[in-house]
């Protein structure tokens, strides 16, 4: 990526959800590796200690609620008097949070919320700063997305779906934007020691009742959560993967990271899909023993007069 003339040799970049995990190790790597960042999000003291991080660096730290219409207004006016009215040279759309529990369960409430962050406010964001982008004919999005954007697990129905919608909006817009220039990008990261896996697990308590169809299910979340920390990595490892997506002279359309997720994909997409249910189905307990159904699965259909 190339420099901007208000910021000489330092290419600028907005992250959303950067006062944690994987927006804050790549605001702290950006800033070090020769970016101007912008680095957003709504805890106000958590973006003070991020600056003090910084150490003076070239990072500037203010709130962004992304489901705020306002609040993105105000990010643009702040983006535009610190550049000069330039703009960004790159947007990585990080904000994003997963709630876990059985789908018929999950209130509309907590649906709309969860899609108010990963798709339409990555899609608010956006379209704030797309038109300088495009203008300029140069810029590029990195939306950071997660193997569950290809994969769905059982629990987590609704914030796949989530991932699966993003997914297929910045397939839309690596389409639309190419001819201007602006390049859009997914990273896909798997399972990352961010404090996700705890608040996702932590969700599923509110589905835990004694006369709960899946009370066996939910009152498992402690023993699924340590399973998955133990194979969990650093979110370091996807700030660095972002920065590559960010340098990149041709850039991947996805970048899958830890690698042994892209051999976890590749092998996936080659097994039945009865399977993979199987398998899923297992490792979380949604077995009829496990729920405490008597006797064999029954008939999806009641039995109708025979067909003429």
């Amino acid at each position: 990526m190339t420099a901007t003339s208000s910021t000489p040799n330092r290419p600028t970049v907005l992250i959303t959800g950067a006062t944690s995990g994987i927006g804050r190790a790549t605001a702290l790597r950006l800033a070090r590796t020769g970016f101007r960042v912008f680095a957003t999000g709504r805890n106000a003291e958590a973006l003070a200690a991020l600056e003090r991080e910084a150490d003076g660096g070239p990072l500037t730290a203010f709130r962004l609620d992304v489901t705020d219409p306002e609040s993105v207004a105000a990010a643009v006016r702040t983006v535009d008097a610190a550049t000069g009215g330039y703009g960004l040279d790159a947007l990585v759309n990080n904000a994003g949070y997963g709630t876990a529990g059985p789908a018929e369960l999950c209130t509309d409430d907590d649906i709309r919320a969860q899609y108010e962050v990963n798709l339409f406010g990555a899609l608010r964001v956006t379209r704030a700063f797309l038109p300088k982008m495009r203008e300029r004919g140069a810029g590029r999005v990195v939306n950071v997305s997660s193997i569950g954007g290809r994969i769905t697990f059982p629990l987590f129905g609704v914030y796949n779906s989530t991932k699966y919608a993003l997914e297929s909006l910045t397939d839309a817009l690596r389409m639309e934007l190419h001819p201007f220039g602006v390049r859009f990008v997914l990273v896909e990261p798997g399972v990352i020691a961010t404090g996700f896996a705890d608040r996702s697990m932590h969700e599923v308590a509110k589905y835990r009742s004694a006369d709960s169809p899946y009370a066996p299910v939910t009152d498992r979340a402690d023993e699924l959560r340590a399973k998955t920390d133990r194979t969990a990595v650093g979110p370091e490892v996807i700030a660095r993967t972002i920065e590559r997506a960010l340098r990149a002279r041709r850039p991947r359309a996805r970048y899958v990271a830890p690698f042994r997720y892209r051999v976890a994909l590749a092998l996936i997409a080659i097994t039945p899909t009865w399977l993979y249910d199987w398998a899923m189905r297992r490792a979380v307990g949604l077995t009829r023993r496990n729920l405490g159904l008597a006797g064999g699965p029954r008939p999806a259909l009641r039995p109708g007069p025979a067909a003429r």
